[in-house]
């Protein structure tokens, strides 16, 4: 007897993911104004924070199955699963992203409940973090 997909399902793995942001880099970088960050929740963000906030924190939860990253935040082809912070600016309410960074969730360790990431959200030039999160730049507590 072979076993519904749906049914298996209820078997995978639910990990909650929190990413707390510290070291902004402020409202003005660079040639960008009024910048903010958010977790990026399929092509926009959610949880906007803006650049000179003291902190920020996002959760995603994730569930693994069949050894794959699942989740409305994540983001990426499958053996490359990640999830963004995308920053922007935010005019009359619309919001323009310039650049991300990318936290891979394979990074991550597996089995547990609960991970929590801690990100330098300012690159070495005063600039928004991007490209791919590794330490010493995120930690994992």
């Amino acid at each position: 007897m072979q076993i519904p997909r749906s049914a298996l399902a209820a078997y995978a793995q639910r990990m909650r993911l929190v990413i707390r942001g510290h070291h902004l880099p402020g409202r003005k970088c660079g040639p960008y104004n009024d910048v903010h960050v958010g977790l990026q929740v399929g092509r926009d963000p959610e949880g906007l924070v803006p650049g000179d906030a003291d902190g920020a924190e996002w959760v995603a939860e994730i569930r693994i199955d069949d050894s794959d990253f699942r989740g409305s935040a994540v983001q990426g082809r499958k053996g490359a699963r990640h999830v963004y912070l995308t920053w922007g600016t935010l005019t009359d309410g619309t919001f323009t992203m310039f650049r991300r960074a990318k936290l891979m969730l394979a990074d991550l360790p597996r089995g547990v409940d609960e991970v929590t990431v801690e990100i330098h959200l300012t690159d070495d030039t005063g600039m928004p973090r991007c490209a791919r999160l590794s330490a010493p730049t995120l930690r994992i507590v």
